[in-house]
């Protein structure tokens, strides 16, 4: 027991985390964990995964790359939110119920405000709505409720303005067009990113371990299916992970024929030291997750001070401009592209922490906006 309790705080050292919530209920089966990594710029905002983990060491470690990946994103955009993540264990298609949900929304109260929800991967908007009724503390709702409704068109509009910026950087183009783009993953986000590159001229190879998105891909876009083993070794200018993280790795960076990295998925780099630094060997721009895929964040943060469409979209957009500040430091500081996405995201949070320092009187996640910029 003291071997496995150690190994948790030994995790949890190393992100410097300041608080993992562990959440059990036996009447619904609920097993999830909550991590809040960092609420230096205000309470942390982050999604609710669904996913049947092997194990709950694969779960923790999850929780934990996802979460630190929210407080470097929510930064690097301009939030005043900090970095959290809940992840449930347990098939999305088969485990999923009222009880479930309301015992998590349960949970979620519990920590009085410090960690916000929404909606991710093997989560919807209706599961939400469930979370909703036992607490304040969610976004991604619905618009009849006063909500922004499903997030993924606007994290896919967001990427696809990041991979303009990224296109311009790699090859000195304003446009996608005659392009062409893999896409790993064509569920809610990538499906909507598919679209976009469509409208843009771009020839989309894609890939999906779910019949039923590739189904509905096909049917609506001129678009080439492949293995999810091939989508690695397709000669492209863009590999787009849209899909589950850490597959861009030791195993799969050897295969890849493209010029750039530039998806929605979060947490793509398996490690991010090694397999950031083997990209920029390879001469392969990387695009960093937690700034390419920022517009779902940004969207469901406006739900915070009363949900504004045009005012998400054009904050969306923003990407671009955000991953072309990426690029600047990356060639002015003469290092890889992750590493100018993590520096920009932590001068942020040091600055407001020596402000709040110095400052005494203010506290973290004080009055102000929580959408852009700094109180």
């Amino acid at each position: 027991m003291e071997e496995s309790r150690f190994s948790v705080f030994k995790e949890l050292e190393s992100r410097d985390h300041e608080q993992v919530l562990f959440c059990r209920d036996e009447l619904s089966g609920l097993r999830a964990i909550v991590g809040i990594h960092n609420t230096m710029l205000g309470p942390a905002l982050g999604g609710c995964r669904m996913y049947p983990y092997k194990s709950e060491q694969e779960a923790l470690v999850d929780v934990l790359r996802l979460s630190q990946g929210m407080t470097y994103k929510a930064a690097v955009c301009g939030l005043n939110l900090g970095g959290g993540k809940c992840v449930v264990i347990g098939d999305p298609k088969q485990h999923k119920t009222e009880l479930l949900w309301r015992a998590l929304g349960r949970f979620i109260e519990g920590v009085g405000g410090r960690y916000i929800t929404a909606e991710d991967a093997g989560t919807t908007m209706k599961d939400m709505e469930f979370i909703r009724m036992e607490t304040s503390h969610v976004v991604g709702i619905s618009r009849a409720l006063g909500g922004s409704g499903d997030p993924s068109p606007v994290t896919a509009l967001g990427c696809f303005a990041g991979m303009r910026a990224t296109v311009e950087e790699r090859f000195g183009k304003s446009s996608l067009e005659g392009l062409t783009v893999a896409v790993q993953g064509v569920g809610h986000v990538g499906y909507h990113l598919v679209s976009h590159l469509v409208r843009a001229g771009v020839k989309v190879f894609v890939t999906d371990v779910d019949n039923e998105s590739l189904k509905r891909t096909t049917a609506d876009y001129r678009v080439e299916v492949v293995s999810p083993e091939e989508i690695y070794s397709v000669e492209c200018d863009i590999f787009a992970p849209c899909a589950m993280g850490g597959i861009v790795n030791a195993d799969t960076i050897p295969q890849l024929k493209c010029s750039i990295v530039a998806g929605a998925a979060n947490n793509q780099l398996g490690d991010e030291n090694r397999d950031g630094e083997a990209l920029a060997e390879r001469d392969i721009l990387y695009a960093p997750d937690f700034v390419i895929n920022g517009g779902g964040l940004i969207n469901v943060a406006n739900e915070l001070e009363g949900y504004n469409q045009e005012r998400a979209l054009d904050q969306a957009e923003g990407v671009y401009d955000i991953l072309k500040d990426v690029y600047s430091r990356a060639k002015a500081d003469n290092i890889p592209t992750y590493r100018a996405a993590n520096n920009l995201a932590m001068d942020r949070i040091e600055s407001i922490e020596r402000i709040r320092r110095t400052y005494t009187g203010l506290r973290r996640g004080g009055p102000g906006s929580l959408i852009r910029g700094v109180s």
